[in-house]
């Protein structure tokens, strides 16, 4: 198999023009650059520069051999900086957990500077809401999450509000019976079936239960309120990207309302050079 060193001289001379040009960019000799492009016909017994002329130019076999040459070599400079990560302590996977409640256009173009920063790191999205959240990152199942701001957070856990906020409103079908309503009070709403969230692990709440369905997803309640079964609160961005044309917003007083997300991670397991990378370019 041809060493990186005897590709890096054919691409060099191949792109450069000429074996002096692709020398000269190496720090080589022009003998050691004809030579190693000569060895390398030879291993793959095939002819790679037309030399009849004064510039050697590449044949047709050359400018296959070329691409593949150029392939090799990119897929070698990220196995050596995948290992060159990890000696450092890189993490060889980053977990992030998010609310349905956090839709972020910092978030995608943060996303896009971490894919060029870590090419070939692993990155996994979760999707849970409130306890489950916190759970994920308590249990280092996720190393970051971005979760509605909640009263108080367990010790080991730390975090830190973001600038951006979420938004959510109330919701049913269009076709359901609140929809033909201009105002909607709250003893309308208690005639009507409350689609709620709750989470996995804490699946009920301290509020009369009464009619009610619930969900550990918002996208499941959304599912629910397009088919009609009751009102849900939803986040805003959310139905419109899922529930345009299918769902009405209720004119309830007090709503929609803001929601604040903080960024948490652990104290005992903290993010490691990968993830507080995303997590400071989060916070800025």
């Amino acid at each position: 198999m041809a060493s990186h060193e005897v590709l890096l001289a054919f691409v060099q001379a191949a792109t450069q023009g000429s074996f002096s040009a692709a020398a000269r960019k190496l720090g080589k000799s022009q003998s050691t650059i004809s030579a190693a492009v000569a060895s390398l016909e030879i291993d793959l017994n095939v002819q790679l520069f037309d030399r009849a002329s004064r510039k050697p130019g590449l044949t047709p076999a050359g400018q296959v051999m070329l691409q593949h040459a150029e392939e090799i070599l990119a897929a070698t400079s990220r196995l050596e900086m995948a290992a060159s990560q990890l000696s450092q302590g890189v993490e060889a996977k980053l977990t992030v957990a998010l609310s349905d409640t956090y839709q972020s256009d910092r978030f995608e173009s943060c996303l896009s500077a971490f894919e060029q920063r870590y090419p070939d790191l692993e990155l996994e999205c979760l999707i849970a809401e409130c306890e489950d959240l916190i759970a994920l990152v308590q249990s280092g199942r996720a190393h970051i999450a971005f979760a509605e701001m909640q009263a108080d957070y367990p010790a080991d856990l730390d975090h830190q509000t973001l600038d951006e906020q979420g938004e959510m409103s109330l919701y049913v079908s269009r076709k359901h019976p609140l929809a033909r309503l201009e105002h909607v009070d709250q003893e309308a709403l208690r005639q009507h079936r409350e689609l709620r969230l709750a989470t996995v692990l804490n699946p009920y709440d301290s509020r009369p239960q009464g009619r009610v369905w619930s969900a550990p997803s918002y996208l499941m309640l959304l599912e629910m309120a397009q088919g009609g079964f009751g009102w849900a609160p939803l986040p805003s961005w959310l139905v419109e990207g899922f529930g345009a044309g299918k769902l009405q917003e209720l004119n309830v007083r007090g709503w929609p309302r803001k929601v604040v997300v903080d960024a948490l991670w652990s104290r005992l397991h903290p993010p490691g050079p990968a993830g507080s990378w995303l997590l400071g370019r989060m916070l800025e």
